[in-house]
């Protein structure tokens, strides 16, 4: 006796068939139903600054990788570091709560390959890997404390396509929060290859924490500032005497950081900060100049009345303007170049090559 299919509790749909129908089902209708579905491959890149966590989530689609989320919060992980040579407890608070966060998004968004970076602020700190540990176990996410080299070549990586095209010799820089990297850089096609570099442990955070304002006089801001760009000149000589066998060439020169896009927004007087507008720009170098040294001058109260500075960078943009100034110094390129883009999009490159997916190009340098 042949046996029937135990019953599922349900009626049968309107119109189904079931048994030796269902058998003679027509191939046409068949091979019109909709495939098993896959779920795109997907990637992620965290970079845990000593100012900054940023988060950014990709996929392949049409040649290319498509950001599909993003998330990005001010930590101020390096806060008080300079003074103590640790992180302190609130600071890891903060942390620990964005990249809380940033895990949540990495499970919702079906995440295939992932990366966490941490960089000046984790290398320097006496409790970075107790703040890694930590990271771990109440967030799931694996925290990677890389070295200088390695953050130098991974925002090489994701920046170097908006390299102001030419001949003559190109500078990446790096300002963030804890330290900076210059990289002489040869940018060919899709490529890069870094011939010279140095990472000095100044960036905004700490040459601010190093350089206190002594009143907010504009003798006071002023005196701050000139001492600022003493340090950063100095920490910046080894480099600058090997730059100097490009004297007289036509210099390229890119930056990737909070800095070099606060103060671009502020050269196109943004009402708020638009990266459309900002990433791939090529900014006079005395136009950067002029804003650096207005921006020094005024009071924190002011700064912080501008848009796209506001009250969470009023009182660091003006280290990164001390820096940046410097860097200029070295390397007198007529343009700066902008780029909204650098560790994380290096480290989606990377993860993508790992899953044979395409590197990650989004928009290049435009004129």
């Amino acid at each position: 006796m042949r046996q029937m299919a135990a019953p599922s509790g349900r009626p049968p749909r309107p119109g189904s068939r079931t048994g030796s129908a269902a058998k003679g089902r027509n191939p046409a209708e068949s091979a019109a139903r909709p495939a098993h579905f896959v779920r795109p491959r997907s990637y992620a890149a965290i970079d845990l600054g000593t100012n900054n966590c940023r988060l950014l989530i990709a996929r392949p689609q049409d040649g290319e990788l498509v950001v599909i989320d993003a998330f990005s919060r001010i930590v101020r992980l390096g806060e008080g570091l300079h003074g103590s040579g640790r992180i302190s407890d609130a600071a890891m608070d903060r942390t620990v709560a964005a990249l809380s966060i940033c895990a949540d998004k990495l499970r919702r968004r079906h995440v295939s390959l992932s990366r966490a970076v941490a960089t000046e602020a984790c290398r320097r700190a006496s409790n970075g890997a107790e703040l890694a540990e930590r990271v771990r176990r109440e967030t799931g996410i694996a925290l990677d404390i890389i070295s200088a080299a390695e953050e130098a070549r991974l925002a090489v990586l994701g920046c170097h396509n908006l390299m102001e095209p030419g001949e003559g010799p190109a500078l990446i820089f790096d300002i963030g929060g804890g330290s900076t990297e210059l990289m002489h850089v040869d940018v060919s096609d899709h490529d890069v290859k870094i011939h010279d570099w140095i990472s000095v442990p100044w960036g905004v955070v700490s040459l601010t924490e190093h350089a206190p304002l002594p009143d907010d006089s504009l003798a006071g801001r002023q005196a701050a500032y000139a001492h600022m760009r003493e340090v950063t000149r100095t920490a910046f000589a080894a480099f600058a005497g090997r730059a100097e066998q490009f004297a007289g060439q036509e210099l390229r020169l890119l930056g990737t950081s909070g800095t070099v896009t606060t103060l671009a927004s502020v050269f196109l007087n943004l009402p708020r900060y638009d990266r459309r507008a900002v990433d791939g720009l090529v900014v006079p170098a005395d136009a950067m100049r002029g804003i650096s040294r207005r921006l020094a001058d005024a009071s924190i109260a002011d700064r912080a009345e501008i848009a796209c500075i506001g009250r969470e960078r009023a009182d660091l943009v003006v280290a990164g303007c001390a820096i940046l100034e410097s860097i200029i110094d070295l390397w007198p390129a007529a343009r700066v170049g902008v780029a909204d883009r650098g560790i994380r999009e290096g480290i989606l490159r990377t993860l993508a090559m790992q899953g044979r997916d395409v590197p990650v190009t989004r928009r290049e340098y435009r004129k």
